[in-house]
């Protein structure tokens, strides 16, 4: 039987496993070029980091008084990222580590993003990650987005497993928030740095406050083991 007895672990996409946050950015950016919106900055996208595809797009349209309906605004945005996306995607390697050590102790994992399940889909495909991560949650399948914590619990819930049993891995405030609503432990990898001290990452039982520089899948493996423990 694996040392970690039976957590299950759940991991946020974007920003988490893969560094894909220069991708939503440029797609971002191209979309609103398209209807007018011409400054829109990396610092504009980075509040934005943590926030499903589908409600970032709305806040879009009431800020910039963007006209055509949130639908159409998704589909060209996601577009232009499945376009970027298919190019050049990016696993953080230490979370590519961390998935197969995993994987090799029979952990059971799923995706809990986001992002449409198109973009998961393609992610997870062209990166390899899909051999290992089969069970995903998209934002579009639950009625309410991070920091509610839908997502998680209905990746548990495909899981089998109870809340309590499972670890989210995440890079966002609103993430380590819906961890917390679920009543699931969190390891937080903060995207942002400055983001680091927001209340939400407190509530993490491991933050590693210089993101992924920090990470390693060896120190994370060995959160877990003692997490199991305890």
């Amino acid at each position: 039987m694996s040392t970690l007895g039976g957590i299950s672990v759940i991991f946020d996409l974007d920003g988490t496993l893969v560094d894909s946050e220069p991708n939503y950015y440029e797609a971002g950016r191209r979309t609103l070029a398209a209807y007018g919106v011409r400054d829109f900055s990396w610092e504009d996208h980075e509040g934005y980091v943590g926030i499903s595809a589908r409600e970032t797009v709305a806040d879009w349209k009431a800020r910039y008084g963007l006209r055509p309906p949130v639908e159409q605004l998704l589909a060209v945005k996601n577009r232009h990222y499945l376009e970027l996306a298919r190019a050049s995607t990016r696993v953080y390697p230490e979370m590519g580590k961390f998935v197969e050590l995993l994987a090799t102790e029979g952990v059971p994992m799923a995706v809990a993003s986001g992002s449409s399940p198109e973009a998961i889909e393609t992610i997870l495909t062209c990166t390899g990650l899909d051999a290992f991560l089969r069970t995903v949650v998209s934002a579009d399948e639950v009625t309410h987005g991070k920091p509610a914590p839908d997502i998680f619990l209905e990746a548990a819930r495909r899981l089998d497993a109870a809340p309590a049993d499972c670890v989210v891995l995440e890079d966002a405030a609103p993430g380590a928030a819906a961890a917390h609503a679920a009543g699931m432990r969190c390891i937080a990898v903060p995207y942002v740095a400055e983001q680091a001290d927001d209340p939400e990452f407190a509530t993490a039982g491991l933050l590693l406050r210089g993101g992924q520089r920090e990470f390693t899948a060896r120190g994370a493996y060995d959160w877990l083991v003692r997490s199991a423990g305890s």
